[in-house]
């Protein structure tokens, strides 16, 4: 009798949902957050121009601080969240996620800045140095160092929010900074004499930005999430067009609140990839071309800092098959 009944209500719930479908509706949109970074602003593009309507997909991007869009996205109210390969890593720890687009490198926007009077990296040999622990601006010190010939026991390390990096530059409180745009920018142009001494661009694929989701999210609404794809290769596509520059710089100074102008150079320091630059990326190798490679040495970055204890199995997190299936689907 009850496996009779346990029957009846399974056959009672496939009925509802069966019908629930045929009266149209729709699935919940997908939440989506995104940030003040130039290779994760350009989503605006395609909301605007109603993208997503026209391909068939209800999202709901969501405009957030970097840091509270993990933290909202660790806590389960999000479907995806665009971060960093290695930032990934750490969220994992306690929230799942999976890799599925890749959306670019910074290519200069993540800046080691100097105040007046030091030259380059090694002029900061015994001196502070304001970043963020267990972040990108920590592992692009780390590796401006090993590129100098030094070590972190060169240099006296003062944890600092990224946001406030230039008001302790400013106040005189270290001799250097390290952080991503804006903050970068707002240092540079607030203190006077200070100068990048090293970047993102001089070891370009140290830091991936991504499109990561749920892995509930992906096994459960793949198709949306590969429409979403199709728009993003969409909006690079009008971006790479250097006849759409003016109305793309218009866009996406509009969705920070600043000029065209001002917005410009951020753009540049951050290496968008058209669909052909991706593919070599997803394959796996070692070193900074390859987002194996990469998430690697974030891996190792994380563990011997202590933001996690264990290695992680880092190729888990990503997921190439989106793209190669878009990819297929224009050949």
């Amino acid at each position: 009798m009850k496996n009779t009944c346990k029957r009846l209500r399974k056959l009672l719930l496939a009925t509802s949902i069966l019908a629930l479908s045929a009266a149209g509706v729709k699935a919940e949109p997908l939440k989506i957050a995104y940030s003040d970074w130039p290779g994760w602003t350009p989503w605006e593009i395609a909301i605007k121009k109603g993208w997503f309507e026209e391909a068939g997909v209800e999202v709901d991007f969501q405009w957030m601080d970097y840091v509270g869009s993990l933290d909202a996205y660790a806590a389960g109210k999000l479907d995806g969240c665009h971060m960093t390969n290695g930032d990934a890593l750490v969220i994992g720890t306690d929230k799942p996620s999976v890799c599925i687009l890749i959306n670019d490198y910074s290519n200069g926007n993540d800046m080691f800045i100097a105040k007046e009077g030091f030259a380059d990296v090694k002029s900061l040999k015994g001196k502070k140095v304001g970043l963020e622990e267990g972040f990108v601006p920590h592992l692009l010190v780390l590796r401006a160092l090993e590129d100098n010939g030094m070590s972190e026991d060169d240099i006296e390390i003062v944890n600092t929010p990224t946001d406030q990096t230039p008001q302790v530059l400013k106040t005189g409180a270290v001799e250097a900074i390290c952080a991503w745009q804006p903050s970068s920018g707002t240092a540079l142009r607030e203190v006077p004499g200070s100068k990048a001494i090293y970047t993102s661009k001089d070891c370009p694929g140290l830091i991936y930005d991504c499109l990561f989701v749920t892995p509930e999210s992906l096994k459960e609404r793949r198709d949306d999430w590969m429409k979403v794809v199709k728009v993003w290769y969409k909006v690079v596509d009008f971006m790479k067009n250097e006849d759409n520059i003016d109305e793309v710089l218009e866009i996406l100074a509009g969705r920070v609140s600043v000029t065209p102008d001002e917005y410009e150079p951020f753009l540049a320091g951050t290496y968008i990839l058209k669909l052909d630059e991706a593919l070599p990326i997803w394959k796996e190798a070692e070193g900074l071309g390859s987002i194996y490679g990469s998430s690697k040495i974030s891996d190792d970055f994380n563990v011997k800092y202590k933001v996690y204890e264990e290695p992680k199995k880092y190729s888990s997190y990503l997921d190439p098959s989106l793209t190669a299936e878009y990819a297929e689907s224009v050949k």
